[in-house]
């Protein structure tokens, strides 16, 4: 027996990069080679400085005992964010489990949730299991998704912890404005989500790209009924995209994005819409046939 296809979801906001944790297993060799290099220098540097007084000893076994210290320090680092990497990988899955309420086959491992509310509980569990045991960026991109999950719970909690972390610095804030943005547009709140979009649209960030910010706040635009200022968002994605070039300078296929443009400007504005070139290929065919 197979497991139905699943309900239609909603739209999730984008997820935040999540390294791949890594097996130390058999790399952390610190503790002996780093102790016998110490020590064998300390021994030597001590039989040098033979009868020219303990204090310079002792200075150097002090300094000795902060190398040790500062080195345990790094390598209980390293475990550290390893473990964190795995808890919020883990609970990423959680997050993104399937949903429905059809019979579960034997044998299925995978987690498997009934409702989104019920996925969306069991995930923000697991996220605060991060933010309470591991601190830094891994905290911050816990709260983050507990913001974000918190959506389908609790819906008002979830924008005021949006509203919150937005102001961070780096990319937990431009995730949090961009996935608050998209809770004001489905709210059909499009005057709020066209002033976070145009933020976003004036910010430098390797998180989100530019054709996805201009794109929706094209579409907070429309939905105004700010046609011009949209059709020239929209023209301005299909047209770059039309012109771009790969590193060898030939042009590259429209993304999704610069497509779904592209047909909008045909829509509101056909006449504009031929002013977009058709990208080509080198043999002079329109790129796609």
């Amino acid at each position: 027996m197979s497991i139905k296809k699943k309900k239609p979801r909603k739209k999730r906001q984008p997820t935040l990069a999540v390294p791949e944790q890594q097996d130390e297993q058999g790399k952390i060799q610190y503790k002996d080679e780093f102790q016998t290099s110490v020590g064998q220098k300390i021994e030597n540097l001590g039989s040098r400085l033979e009868g020219k007084g303990r204090n310079i000893l002792y200075g150097v076994a002090a300094l000795a005992v902060l190398f040790v210290i500062v080195g345990l320090f790094y390598v209980w680092n390293k475990r550290t964010n390893n473990a964190a990497q795995a808890a919020l990988g883990q609970a990423i899955e959680t997050s993104q489990a399937q949903v429905t309420d059809s019979p579960i086959p034997a044998g299925v491992t995978a987690k498997v949730f009934k409702t989104e509310k019920e996925r969306a509980e069991a995930a923000i569990r697991e996220f605060q299991s991060v933010v309470d045991n591991y601190g830094g960026r891994y905290a911050e991109k816990a709260r983050y998704f507990i913001a974000v999950n918190r959506l389908d719970v609790d819906k008002q909690t979830g924008i005021r912890e949006l509203q919150e972390l937005q102001g961070l610095s780096g990319e937990v804030g431009v995730m949090s404005k961009f996935a608050l943005a998209q809770t004001y547009a489905g709210d059909a709140n499009f005057a709020e989500a066209e002033k976070l979009y145009t933020e976003l649209s004036n910010v430098d960030n390797t998180v989100i790209s530019i054709e996805t910010i201009r794109f929706e706040l094209a579409k907070a635009l429309e939905a105004q009924n700010k046609t011009k200022q949209a059709v020239d968002l929209y023209f301005q994605i299909a047209k770059e995209a039309a012109e771009a070039k790969d590193a060898e300078g030939q042009p590259v296929p429209l993304t999704q994005t610069a497509t779904e443009a592209k047909e909008k400007v045909k829509e509101l504005d056909p006449e504009r819409a031929k002013q977009i070139p058709e990208p080509q290929l080198p043999s002079g065919l329109p790129l796609g046939l």
